[in-house]
């Protein structure tokens, strides 16, 4: 059985309340449980955290053990240098993922320091990005 991790940065605590327009009105928790049904021959470990060092910390922790890493660091992703470099001094294959087409909102979103050490990046199928990332894991 493969182990993936899912890994959520800032405020994507409050999918299904944040934003509705931009990142639909379901909870994480509630499509993560769509997740496991779909996906019954993997095991979905899920962590989310509104701390950059938390996300490392995480990041550190199953990026030597686990056959993928989805990320979606939010914000995060187009500031933090410290969770670019986890992403690329772990030997876990990695998939940016973000839910909102990125280049279609503020120029600043349009930088990543993620996807240059990233098996690749999904952006903009809205919850089903993480679906494809899964998908990118087992095929």
């Amino acid at each position: 059985m493969k182990t993936i991790a899912i890994i959520n940065g800032p405020n994507l605590n409050l999918l299904g309340k944040r934003e509705p327009d931009v990142y639909g009105d379901e909870s994480f928790e509630t499509y993560l449980k769509k997740l496991q049904s779909t996906f019954n021959g993997v095991s979905l470990e899920y962590f989310q955290s509104n701390i950059e060092g938390e996300l490392i910390d995480k990041l550190q922790d199953v990026g030597f053990s686990y056959d993928g890493i989805i990320l979606n660091a939010g914000a995060y992703t187009h500031t933090s240098v410290g969770i670019g470099d986890a992403v690329k001094a772990i030997s876990t294959p990695v998939v940016e993922v973000h839910i909102s087409n990125t280049f279609s909102r503020e120029t600043f979103r349009h930088t990543s320091y993620i996807s240059p050490h990233t098996k690749g990046i999904i952006i903009g199928f809205g919850l089903e990005s993480y679906k494809l990332a899964i998908t990118s894991f087992i095929d």
